[in-house]
This record gives structure tokens, sequence and C-alpha cells, in this order.
């Protein structure tokens, strides 16, 4: 007796299909996920990569990331060739009292992103600002130097 998957043939009434199972596992694992309310906590976890906007502007790359909540010396700002990496952390602390119970919660978030850059950025003559939750950082492009021809004497 040989074990796996029959060979279809016409007189076979089902068929096997591996993309349906696939659906239909998606569908139960989506399903498991709605009945547990993990959804609301899956929405706050995405939050946790900034969206970031890069503009090239001529002299100079500017990149704004959002960064709602976070105080800005919790915010890490690393510049090297044409890589900007953005890291930061911030947490918050709720208590309240009901009936004789306390309840205390603590949320820490961290995150850490790298972006590779249209063109090689130096740190000098950077600047950088956190307002109202949007983090904008403008990098001057580095300086490289035009080919230059030797003539041959």
């Amino acid at each position: 007796m040989r074990f796996g998957l029959t060979r279809w043939t016409p007189t076979s009434t089902l068929r096997w299909d591996p993309f349906e199972e696939m659906r239909q596992m998606q569908q139960h694992l989506n399903n498991l996920f709605k009945d547990m309310n993990i959804g609301e906590r899956w929405t706050e976890l995405d939050t946790l990569a900034p969206l970031v906007d890069v503009k090239d502007e001529g002299d100079k790359i500017v990149v704004t990331a959002d960064l709602p909540g976070v105080d800005k010396q919790n915010v890490n700002i690393d510049v090297q060739d044409n890589l900007l990496s953005i890291s930061a952390k911030s947490g918050t602390e709720t208590e309240k009292e009901e009936g004789g119970y306390m309840h205390r919660e603590r949320t820490y978030k961290m995150f850490s992103r790298t972006l590779t850059l249209p063109e090689a950025v130096t740190s000098d003559g950077a600047k950088a600002k956190l307002e109202n939750g949007v983090l904008t950082v403008e990098l001057p492009k580095m300086q490289i130097e035009e080919k230059k021809k030797i003539l041959i004497e």
C-alpha cells in the first residue's frame, strides 16, 4: 500500500485543492483572532513602525516620520553614507481605583527603522526637530567631486 496523494482520474468525484485548504485555514485564523479581540492590539502594533516620507530637495534630503506620543529625548537618529536609522521609545502609565481595587497598567513601545536614502548624505549641518508628533530631519547631500580629466603630456 502506498501513502500520499492519489492521481486524479476522470472517474474521481473529489479533487484536493491545497489552495482551498489554505484559504479555509486563513479564515479560521481570522475568526479566532476576531473572537479573542486581538484585532485592536494588532492595529496598535502596526503603529510601532512609523510612516516615513523621503523628499529630495536639491542640495538636501528631507525625511519626515510620524512619532506620536514620543518625547524628543527618547529619539535617536544615526546617519552613515546613504543610511538613516531612527529609533525611539515611549511609555505610558495609567492607574485607576474602582470598588476598592487598584488597576495599574504600563505600556512601553520601542521601534527601530533604517532607511536607504537615494543619495549619500552627511551629518555635518544636519538638522532635526520633533514638533506635534512629527519628526523632520534635514540632511545635506555629500559633496562628491566631479571627475577631473588628466591630460597626457
